[in-house]
């Protein structure tokens, strides 16, 4: 009964770390050189914004759903037609489903660090593809 009452204890620390660690992220929404705000639209047509990594992989844009906050990821999918904002430059994209082989690839080439991995709490990963609107 004792080890039950003390791996129960760690898992609430651990997912209180997750916690705060994703939480800490929205609230700051870091902003490297790497990064691009997405701007979608849920079905009330309401936008909203969200900092991603860039991910380029075979001349292509991507990016990735890595945490558990992914609101933004199921809004794309109902709503392709998304802007990208990388510094001052506003473009149009559609985000596109991709294949298991080129999600591999992208993975592949985007790995994402243990450390990260476990601070998130292991999150699925899923990636759209930006490809430009005419």
């Amino acid at each position: 009964m004792r080890i039950v009452k003390i791996v129960g204890i760690l898992f609430l620390v651990y997912v209180a770390i997750v916690g705060i660690f994703e939480s800490l992220l929205g609230y700051y929404q870091p902003s490297p050189d790497g990064t691009l705000v997405i701007t979608t639209t849920n079905t009330n047509g309401e936008q909203a914004d969200r900092v991603l990594a860039r991910l380029i992989s075979d001349d292509k844009l991507y990016v990735a759903a890595n945490h558990w906050p992914r609101a933004w990821f199921h809004q794309a999918q109902e709503n392709p037609n998304v802007s990208v904002t990388v510094g001052t430059e506003i473009n149009h994209h559609t985000a596109v489903a991709i294949s298991p082989q080129e999600f591999d690839r992208v993975n592949s080439d985007h790995a994402l660090p243990l450390v990260f991995r476990i601070l998130t709490g292991f999150p699925p990963r899923y990636i759209l593809r930006l490809d430009d609107r005419d």
